[in-house]
């Protein structure tokens, strides 16, 4: 039941990542990216790992996700180039993905993989987790955390509306 349940994550994971790749419009990309995060967190929980899975579900697909949709609902996009509403022919990947994860989330669920048994030791707790992350990996989280903020400073300048004109030295 759980080869079962991994193959068709897997497999969902994979399509909406392809059509996350293939599509024109940014807020369908964004949909069908969202689609294949809760793919992996689900993948995740299967394979052991229930704090990396709440984590992708927290922190990817929601919050990371939707500051990605309101930035890119920001940009003015031209209505002309929009379609006016959607058919039932574009309507159906996302109806398949969100039936296939939907189908997966109730099967996981009913299995419970770790409820009879108790939750076995290689399973570590959010304290052993932080407590590893900081202590060991301490330098690595450091270089992590100044990448992201490199990151963020170079969205801002990118993102800046009062481009100055760029000329000679004495220009302000």
């Amino acid at each position: 039941m759980q080869a079962a349940i991994f193959y068709v994550l897997s497999a969902t994971a994979l399509i909406a990542t392809l059509l996350c790749v293939t599509r024109r419009q940014a807020v369908h990309a964004i949909v069908y990216l969202i689609h294949a995060l809760f793919s992996l967190a689900l993948l995740f929980y299967l394979l052991g790992a229930p704090l990396v899975a709440a984590w992708e579900v927290i922190i990817y697909a929601g919050a990371i996700m939707v500051l990605f949709l309101f930035i890119v609902m920001m940009f003015e996009l031209d209505p002309a180039h929009e379609a006016a509403r959607p058919g039932p022919a574009r309507r159906w990947p996302v109806v398949a993905l969100s039936v296939a994860i939907l189908a997966c989330s109730v099967a996981l669920a009913l299995a419970d993989p770790a409820g009879a048994r108790g939750v076995e030791a290689y399973h570590a707790s959010p304290r052993a987790f932080g407590r590893l992350m900081f202590d060991e990996y301490a330098l690595a989280v450091e270089v992590a955390s100044f990448l992201l903020l490199f990151a963020a400073v170079g969205a801002y300048t990118v993102g800046r509306s009062d481009h100055r004109v760029e000329g000679g030295e004495g220009q302000a």
